[in-house]
């Protein structure tokens, strides 16, 4: 059972001052996370968390995680002008795009981030572009083929598909990227790859840094390159569902530093820095979409409309995903009634539950939708002219602070030509 960081009673207090719908963040366990992922990889002096800054684009959030010792993984114009105004500056930002537009990597070499190419082509564009090449930069690595661990009769624990990515370069193209970056005046050079996204398995990121630290060998031995450090990305994720088991980081941390001692280490390579740049594992959990019943309809099925919708959490339609609810002040009621839980957009996949078991639910009631502290508030959009909601965060004292105000008619008409 999914367990809310926040009270019914709280929540009541809270609409008082924030009408619903509105995102809410948990400070404390925001930092008990981040202080628990450093500790996991406190074996390696080098190592940084870069958070992925799409997963929660809030300055708030950005400078809580700031004061922890983590930089940001950015992928637009924006979001660097947003580490850069959050106090962010040089090494403690990942540029990593695709597709990139000059002027990205333009603000990029500005502000001193770290640069991860995501093509080979990209190498003449980015010199092109800024006129020289970084001493320090790095680039993304793709597989290719299909990546798994842990065949089961219930299928494969995590498998994804990384040559249907559109990142990435191929491990050719990385060796004779690394030439050509050295050749063009790059001195020291990093690595970065993504594989498998919201794995449920301890054993994703060791799995995937025994595969990185044996490319780096190599890379060291036939460039002679200066590789500095090895970005394992996102990918460790969180249980959805609460019969899922959550990811143990101190396991994680364990399992990389095995792989670490085995490969790098004898090969004098025990000096490289570990990067992680999480989003989910990071945020999700800490975040709940707050939203009141609104309306019941009873037709073929029974409906509970609420006054949330896609365009405040966008994962259930556009995926699917399954996110839980809890009706606040009825924890522990049976979950006798099926509903389909919906949004009011004029689309059928606006719905963030379907034929979900839960407590009878009345006219008024408080819903919590758990772990929208990623990929939540930012996926949100305007269609059928929505309007996003408030950010709020819930203190490490028990108050509150409003951390971004609800949109409102004005902001939707501001960008308009009469």
């Amino acid at each position: 059972m999914k367990k809310p960081f926040v009270t019914l009673e709280q929540l009541q207090e809270m609409t008082k001052t924030y009408p619903t719908p509105f995102h809410l963040y948990d400070e404390k366990g925001i930092r008990e996370n981040a202080r628990k992922l450093k500790a996991a990889f406190a074996w390696n002096p080098g190592f940084k968390e870069y958070f992925a800054v799409k997963a929660t684009p809030n300055p708030t959030i950005l400078k809580i995680l700031h004061e922890e010792g983590c930089g940001t993984d950015c992928s637009s114009l924006t979001e660097l002008m947003m580490a850069d105004r959050c106090g962010f500056s040089g090494s403690e930002i990942m540029f990593s795009s695709n597709d990139t537009p000059a002027e990205e990597f333009v603000l990029a070499a500005k502000l001193g981030a770290t640069i991860n190419l995501d093509d080979f082509t990209h190498i003449d564009f980015l010199k092109d572009t800024i006129g020289y090449i970084p001493e320090t930069i790095s680039c993304r690595f793709n597989p290719g083929g299909t990546f798994s661990i842990g065949a089961s009769e219930e299928g494969f624990q995590v498998m994804d598909n990384p040559g249907e990515a559109k990142y990435g370069f191929t491990r050719e193209q990385l060796f004779e990227g690394f030439k050509k970056l050295k050749a063009m005046g790059a001195k020291h050079f990093g690595i970065h790859a993504f594989l498998a996204s919201n794995t449920l398995s301890n054993e994703y990121y060791p799995i995937l840094a025994g595969i990185l630290f044996q490319l780096a060998v190599d890379l060291k031995k036939e460039t002679g390159c200066d590789i500095r450090f090895i970005n394992l990305s996102g990918g460790v994720g969180v249980p959805y569902r609460p019969e899922q088991p959550a990811n143990d980081i101190a396991a994680i941390g364990e399992g990389v530093r095995k792989q670490y001692e085995a490969i790098l280490t004898p090969a004098g390579m025990g000096d490289v820095a570990i990067f992680t740049e999480l989003g989910r594992f990071m945020l999700a959990p800490y975040g709940h979409l707050v939203t009141k019943a609104t309306h019941f309809k009873h037709t073929y099925k029974e409906y509970v409309g609420v006054d949330a919708c896609a365009a405040n959490l966008m994962r259930p339609a556009m995926y699917g995903a399954y996110h839980h609810i809890t009706v606040m002040g009825k924890e522990n009621a049976p979950c006798d009634h099926k509903y389909d839980v919906t949004g009011s957009l004029c689309e059928n996949n606006d719905k963030f539950a379907v034929d979900r078991m839960l407590p009878e639910i009345d006219l008024g009631d408080l819903l919590v939708i758990h772990d929208t502290g990623a990929h939540g508030f930012s996926m949100g959009y305007n269609y059928n002219g929505r309007l996003r909601s408030a950010e709020v965060l819930l203190k490490e004292d028990g108050s509150t602070e409003l951390i971004r105000r609800a949109e409102t008619p004005d902001d939707y008409f501001a960008t308009l030509i009469w």
